[in-house]
């Protein structure tokens, strides 16, 4: 048996035209950089463990080799690491842009992974003006949209939202958007980097090329229909040593927000490993026999039999806790704790 420890993973830097040159905070060491960086994936397959039994192993490398007691009983048969979370730094919009769901990358996308893209949004911090474009204002049909694209004017029927930090907003697969400058967000996502572009305000590659559209495919996938608020109104849970608030649960993932300012405990649950992503401050994870330095930027993979660990800060921590549910045991423990449907309507998505 291998002893569960926490494992720090080690991001991947993604370079993206809309990017920035320097991460800092959230890494200082990468400032002044020859490139700007749009993302940076905090739990890419190919990202390193830094230390415990699988340190040196790329993450999906890891997991194809972690027994059940690591990865949890309910991923037992899971053969690819489920999540992806990332950090994103625009300084430019991001394209307008879909993703198909599931089904359809099922049948069409198998060269991709054959995985659909569901996603959140968290908002980490933000310039005033930030905003995002989520959905559509009124119904549209195909050739609206496919002539909305060629007279530049898609921008114009969808919905723009100013964001403000601690926003949350959930993503459905099928769900035209883009994300505008002024913002950090970390996105909670199926594993999956696929995503048809729609439209990219004229832009041009650094070879002086337009980048590709997937017009087509596009419209196959998108909802047509204007959006629900998919802004999500955090659940408040009971804690005796931390803020903690449940942002969103759907069949993908659940996300939770903790606010530390004291020593917290972090318990494991041997149905599933938990990710814990630092979003600001510093401190250090304790198990029984050693201790973890952590800081913001940083992605921590927790094994579903690691014993209770504490989380000590030095200052005062904001970080996520991720996990893949079963959405019906999510939605019944929240009911037994007291919960009304009308409470966990803000936050479950099935």
């Amino acid at each position: 048996m291998l002893e569960p420890v926490p494992s720090r993973i080690e991001p991947i830097f993604s370079p993206r035209i809309w990017g920035t040159r320097s991460l800092a905070p959230y890494f200082p060491d990468k400032t002044n950089l020859a490139e700007p960086v749009g993302e940076a994936w905090v739990t890419a397959r190919e990202a390193s463990i830094l230390n415990g039994p699988f340190a040196g192993l790329a993450l999906g490398n890891a997991w194809q080799r972690m027994p059940v007691d690591w990865r949890g009983t309910r991923l037992a048969n899971t053969p690819d690491f489920p999540l992806l979370v990332k950090f994103i730094f625009p300084e430019e919009k991001l394209s307008i842009q879909v993703h198909p769901n599931d089904a359809y990358a099922a049948e069409h996308e198998q060269a991709a992974g054959g995985r659909g893209k569901t996603e959140m949004w968290h908002i980490v911090s933000n310039r005033p003006c930030a905003e995002i474009l989520l959905g559509f204002k009124a119904p549209i049909t195909q050739k609206e949209l496919r002539d909305s694209i060629a007279h530049h004017t898609i921008e114009d029927l969808l919905v723009h939202r100013w964001v403000s930090s601690g926003d949350t907003y959930f993503v459905p697969a099928g769900t035209i958007h883009a994300i505008g400058p002024g913002s950090v967000i970390c996105e909670v996502q199926e594993y999956s980097d696929l995503t048809y572009r729609v439209y990219d305000f004229g832009r041009v590659d650094s070879a002086g090329k337009p980048r590709e559209l997937h017009i087509d495919k596009a419209l196959y996938v998108a909802s047509l229909q204007p959006t629900e608020n998919l802004k999500r109104s955090p659940l408040a849970l009971h804690s005796p040593d931390a803020n903690k608030h449940l942002l969103v649960g759907c069949d993908f993932f659940a996300t939770e927000r903790w606010d530390c300012h004291k020593m917290t405990f972090i318990e494991s649950e041997a149905e599933q490993f938990q990710l814990i992503v630092i979003l600001e401050g510093s401190g250090k994870l304790h198990d029984s026999d050693e201790s973890y330095p952590f800081r913001s930027g940083q992605a921590w993979f927790l094994p579903a039999s690691l014993p209770t660990i504490l989380l000590q800060p030095d200052q005062p921590t904001s970080l996520l806790r991720v996990f893949v549910p079963d959405y019906r045991t999510l939605h019944h423990q929240l009911r037994s704790l007291g919960f009304e449907e009308s409470a966990l309507a803000r936050v479950l998505v099935s």
